[in-house]
Parts: C-alpha cells; structure tokens; sequence
C-alpha cells in the first residue's frame, strides 16, 4: 500500500491509523469488562474509605468539611495512578510482540502512540464522570461556577495526560512485567506523598516541603480552588501559586517525557 504523498495526504493518513488504533484500544473494554470496571470502582472504594473510615478523625482548618477537602484530592490521585495502567497495557504489547508487528505494518509511526493516549485519556474522562458522581452521591458540592469546574476537569485530565506519557516510556523501558511491578510500588509512596488526604502543614518540615512541591499537590490544590472546597492553606510559594504549578508541572514532564517515549519506540528491535 503506497503512502500517501503531500502534507493532506500524510495527515488525513495519520488520523485515519491513530483512529484505528484507538477504536483497537476500546474494544478491549468489551473483551476485557472485568478490568475497565475494576480500573473504575477502586478510586471509588478509596474514596469511600478515606471519607467514611479516617474522615471521621480528620479536621480541615477553619472547619471545612473533610469530604470537601479530600475529594479534589482524590480526584488527583486517580488521574495519578492512571500511570499504572498504561504501563501495563504498554508493557503487554510489548512482550506478545504486538508492538513489532504494528511497525512493520504499512501505516503512521505515529499512530500507535497516538492511539494508545487517545484510549486512555477517554478512560479516564470516564474515571472523573464516575468520581463526580459517587462524589455528589457522599455530599461532596462544588461551589464554583460552571466554567471554574469545567477548568478544574481540565487541570485533572492535564496531569493524567502527563502521567501517560510517563507511563507510556517506563513501559517501554522495563519492558518486563516484573519491573512494571517494581515501579508501581513506586507510584504509591509519591502519590500518597502528597495533600491529598492531608495538609503538608502536618508533616515535619523536610517532608511537607516535599508534599507541598509534588505535582499532585499542586493540581489537588488547584482544583480546590476552583471548586471553592475547604484546605489547610500554607504560606509556601508552592501553596501560594498552584494554579501556576498545576499547569507548568504536568507541562513540564510532557515535554521530557514524550520525546523519550516516542525515541524509545521509534528504537524497539533496533
């Protein structure tokens, strides 16, 4: 099958295998139901954890409600821990030499990538619409306006689209399941590490230092504002400016990541 030639030609080709690729990636949520459900119920079962079993111990300066509080911050950690499941789905291909195959096919280099993040940035919409409900469902409201949550959303699917790009090389680059297990112990400490669950104000000073830096912090903090949730607050430039962080952090590991993901494919059986 000839390529086609001339700028048009190469794009509408591109769109057409990305398009492909993605559809090859949602038809596994109908093979594979058992995985989509349990990829949308744990963050929930967490949700309900923290609210109901350690909220009960837990209060937000000013007397905030901690639902309000952690929920933005659930919602982070979810975006988060998505790494995990790029991981894995890279690290599959990998291994059944799926990934040879489609290079060696007659369509867009391009495509397999693109396929792969567009799938998952629809899985985790589909994960922010489940939390937002089981959330309203616990009495979590915000009380921003429509286009301050609209932007809050936005801010969530940014991290997580970081997040795959790192998924995304870290598979390619463990290549093993095994090491895929190893970094996903990994993925826990930092996320927990974190305002999550609780003000960086609480920790001693090294390690709040550390929490407040975290990018989860900065987007969990972000998206408080945004939906006029309670927090603990801070007087650290971190605190001060992660509207700013929430943007620049995710951004940031993007542009370091997703040149290396996409060296490291373009490298596979070299």
């Amino acid at each position: 099958m000839a390529r086609p030639t001339g700028l048009a030609g190469r794009l509408g080709w591109a769109l057409t295998d990305s398009w492909t690729m993605t559809r090859r990636e949602l038809a596994h949520w109908a093979r594979q139901p058992v995985r989509l459900v349990v990829g949308l119920v744990f963050p929930v079962m967490m949700l309900v954890m923290f609210a109901y079993f350690i909220g009960g111990g837990m209060h937000v300066a000013g007397g905030g409600d901690y639902k309000e509080f952690l929920f933005p911050g659930m919602l982070a950690l979810t975006m988060a821990f998505g790494i995990e499941s790029t991981m894995v789905s890279v690290t599959t291909d990998l291994n059944k030499g799926v990934l040879d195959r489609f290079r060696a096919m007659p369509m867009s280099r391009s495509a397999v990538l693109v396929g792969r993040s567009a799938a998952d940035m629809i899985e985790s919409l589909v994960s922010v619409l489940v939390l937002l409900v089981a959330g309203l469902l616990m009495g979590w409201r915000w009380h921003g306006g429509f286009a301050a949550g609209v932007a809050a959303i936005g801010l969530l699917l940014l991290l997580r689209f970081a997040m795959l790009w790192v998924g995304i090389y870290l598979g390619m680059a463990a290549g093993r399941p095994e090491l895929v297990q190893a970094v996903q112990i990994l993925v826990w400490p930092v996320g927990f590490l974190s305002n999550a669950f609780t003000s960086a104000d609480t920790m001693p000073d090294w390690l709040g230092a550390i929490a407040e830096w975290n990018p989860m912090s900065a987007t969990a903090t972000a998206v408080r504002d945004l939906f006029d949730n309670p927090g603990w607050g801070g007087d650290s430039w971190a605190v001060d400016h992660a509207g700013l962080l929430a943007v620049v952090w995710p951004l940031a590991l993007i542009v370091v990541f997703a040149p290396l993901a996409v060296r490291r494919y373009q490298r596979l059986g070299g």
